[in-house]
């Protein structure tokens, strides 16, 4: 029994014996992690436009262009396309315009974008070919089907190089009527002939017998818009003059599509095999889909046509001193498998992260450095904790922005009706911003993981301007070089002025009270009770009216809330992306866009209009600082702040520069295999002392039982007892 017991012991401290993961899989090149609630919905670049998928689709597809890794303010650079390029400008007449010609002269932009040739797509069914020529799988029937669930169970496999025309049949697929994208409404607005484009499509499949799945091949459909000039250069035809369309080339819905992907995928029973490009992806990019358990695992790994792209050379001051530069140069992907587990519930989430059997909690949250920061604040133990165990807690603040709008349309804190009025609804909306101490708000709600911002552009983007270099005037003083919230008593000669001293209609005597629609159960929730008491630092009463996402938008598109609360995400990171929710053209009342507050100055959308046809600049960045002061003025919002982002990292992940923009970073982590299993088996070694004791203890009672049965069995019979034994004792 002791030369059992020693074995086992043995055996134990090579592998934790709490591990999910089979014996060796830890010391593998392999980067776990989870994803919560449910699988991506879908993988398709046409029509995926959620975080959760992001890892996937920037991870399997590459766009023309990119953002480099390192670099802040984020900046693009070349993709698979050999370089980024300028666009030629030409006028309604065709005539070519020189490059600085004004924007309202501009009628196309063309964009002549050189593929890098050799990218071969990854190795895929789609592909194979006999030696005729022939596709091995096509045409298929439902029966040659069954039996097969992954992509790597079909038995051929090709791939063929990347070309020009696999772009455009990606902007081909945006605008068919069998594909549902978000953004072709978007792009029907800025590419030639799109819209018709996609009208004609619509008609083509009503007449034909097309409808259902079946494949529409749109090599034979194509507008003017989009073409390749031969195989390795792609012309895009934009119209007017318009800097940020690069900026779309970056992200996946731009991505290349083959034609025979889609070709195979819409045969008949591939759909009911779970076989489709929602759920099996095909592209260029450093990984790809090896296998998809749906609301279970997903796995990627290297693909073997991959180029291996480089590591970055440049980034921001601090990115050597936290040694995200010492892999300059060398060849990407590191890592060679990615598992993604679902994990319904935050609590074993995290615990297995603690543990050391997650590396990273989730690839497509930005929330869980910043939580994990604030805990370890609030907890000496978790602090010590987390620090004991090496874990990197990397937060930045990003191109996001929260503020608290009014409704222009308001007649209390809106525009005003007149001259007069508009004055002193402005003054009003200045002292409201100055008794709202966002400084407070962000150290009461946000643990101070959030920069109380001074304008709409936030950090990593073009015009932000730092709050110690450039702060709100209207709202602060500078003291000794820093500003400072201008005093509550600035906020009360701003009332007496907007007419309502002490808080009080300066004609009438009632008292002043505002309304703010709170969502999401906000109704007796601590941050109103907070924002309460900053109302009644003025003697101003505030009125919550709570109502659920549904009602609140109805009263968003219909201009009838007062104030409320409302955030920005960057879809890229231009001043464009964050001015225009101020831009008068885009009010949601009126034209139902994204300028919730239905704000409208007339020379911020002058200006807007110049801004958005200016190449990043000087001249472009005073544009912008212009129409930042022009909304610091007026004060349509109060300007609320810029959260955090940050991830949280094991010690052994590197590489691990937190992004909102930055998608395709799984090539970019390097793991170190043996220490994640050396911590591992640290963490979770089992407690073996009370196996002995519990083995005496055994031992005792077993040799008791041993004696007394003895005892019993030698014990003479009783006179008159039952000869089959038992008798009494």
């Amino acid at each position: 029994m002791g030369v059992f017991f020693a074995a086992l012991l043995a055996g134990c401290t090579q592998e934790p014996v709490n591990s999910p993961y089979a014996l060796g899989e830890l010391q593998e090149n392999t980067l776990y992690t989870a994803f919560a609630e449910s699988s991506p919905k879908t993988l398709d670049p046409a029509g995926s436009y959620s975080a959760d998928e992001t890892p996937f689709t920037y991870s399997i597809y590459e766009p023309l262009f990119r953002y480099s890794y390192l670099a802040r303010p984020y900046r693009l650079e070349a993709g698979t396309a050999v370089s980024l390029v300028e666009p030629r400008y030409y006028d309604a007449q065709g005539g070519e315009l020189p490059e600085d010609a004004p924007g309202d002269e501009v009628a196309v932009s063309v964009y002549d974008i050189a593929i890098k040739p050799g990218i071969r797509f990854q190795p895929h069914p789609a592909f194979a070919q006999r030696g005729d020529g022939s596709y091995v799988y096509w045409p298929m029937t439902p029966e040659q089907l069954a039996g097969l669930e992954r992509i790597a169970d079909f038995d051929a496999l090709g791939s063929r190089e990347l070309t020009a025309h696999d772009y455009v049949y990606a902007f081909r697929r945006l605008a068919s009527p069998r594909v549902f994208s978000p953004v072709y409404g978007l792009m029907a607005e800025h590419v030639v002939g799109m819209r018709a484009y996609g009208e004609s499509l619509r008609a083509l499949d009503a007449d034909g017998p097309g409808k259902g799945r079946e494949w529409l091949d749109l090599r034979e459909h194509g507008f003017e818009g989009v073409e390749a000039l031969d195989d390795h250069t792609l012309r895009i035809r934009v119209i007017g003059k318009y800097p940020q369309f690069r900026y779309w080339l970056a992200m996946t819905f731009t991505a290349p599509i083959p034609w025979e992907a889609e070709r195979f995928y819409l045969q008949p029973g591939m759909a009911e095999r779970g076989f489709a490009m929602e759920t099996w992806p095909v592209g260029t990019g450093a990984y790809m889909l090896e296998e998809s358990l749906r609301n279970r695992r997903h796995v990627l790994v290297r693909n073997p046509n991959y180029r291996n792209e480089p590591y970055p050379c440049e980034g921001e001051e601090r990115d050597r001193a936290a040694g995200w530069l010492d892999d300059c140069g060398k060849p990407t992907p590191f890592i060679d498998r990615v598992v993604m587990t679902l994990e319904k519930e935050g609590v074993p989430l995290m615990g297995k992260f603690l543990q050391g059997y997650y590396d990273i909690p989730e690839i497509s949250r930005s929330d869980y450095g910043v939580a994990m920061r604030v805990a370890a604040d609030d907890s000496p133990e978790k602090a010590s904790l987390y620090n004991e165990r090496g874990i990197q807690l990397v937060n930045t603040t990003e191109a996001q922005v929260f503020y608290l709008g009014f409704n222009w349309k308001d007649p209390v804190v809106g525009q005003g009706d007149s001259p007069e009025q508009q004055e002193k609804n402005r003054k009003l909306r200045r002292a409201l911003s100055i008794a709202f101490d966002w400084e407070q708000y962000v150290t009461i709600f946000r643990n101070e993981q959030a920069e109380v911002a001074h304008g709409p552009v936030p950090p990593g983007v073009l015009g932000y301007q730092p709050p110690d270099e450039n702060p709100n005037p209207f709202l602060y003083d500078v003291e000794n070089g820093r500003p400072v919230r201008k005093p509550l008593d600035e906020a009360r000669r701003l009332l007496r002025e907007a007419g309502y001293p002490d808080g009080r209609n300066a004609q009438t005597g009632a008292p002043l009270i505002l309304y703010f629609d709170a969502t999401g159960g906000m109704g007796s929730s601590p941050m109103l009770d907070w924002m309460r008491r900053q109302m009644a630092a003025l003697n101003v009463q505030l009125e919550v009216r709570a109502t659920d996402w549904n009602r609140f938008q109805d009263k968003m598109r219909n201009g009838t809330a007062q104030m409320f609360i409302m955030g920005w995400v960057a879809d890229y990171p231009d001043p464009e992306n964050f001015l225009f929710l101020l831009y008068g053209p885009h009010s949601k009342a009126d034209k139902g866009g994204e300028n919730a507050t239905n704000y409208r100055n007339a020379e911020y959308d002058r200006l807007f209009e110049q801004m958005r046809y200016q190449d990043d600049g000087p001249e472009k960045a005073e544009t912008v600082d212009r129409m930042v002061r022009i909304v610091q003025e007026d004060a349509p919002w109060m300007f609320g702040f810029y959260p955090m982002a940050g991830g949280a990292f094991q010690a052994w992940v590197h590489n691990a520069k937190p992004s909102l923009m930055v998608r395709d970073m799984l090539r970019y982590y390097r793991l170190d295999p043996e220490a994640r299993a050396a911590s591992v088996r640290r963490w979770n070694a089992p407690s073996w002392w009370p196996l002995p004791l519990l083995i005496g203890v055994l031992a005792v009672v077993v040799a008791a039982g041993a004696w007394l049965v003895r005892r019993r069995e030698s014990r003479p019979a009783l006179p008159g007892g039952d000869k089959k034994g038992g008798g009494p004792s």
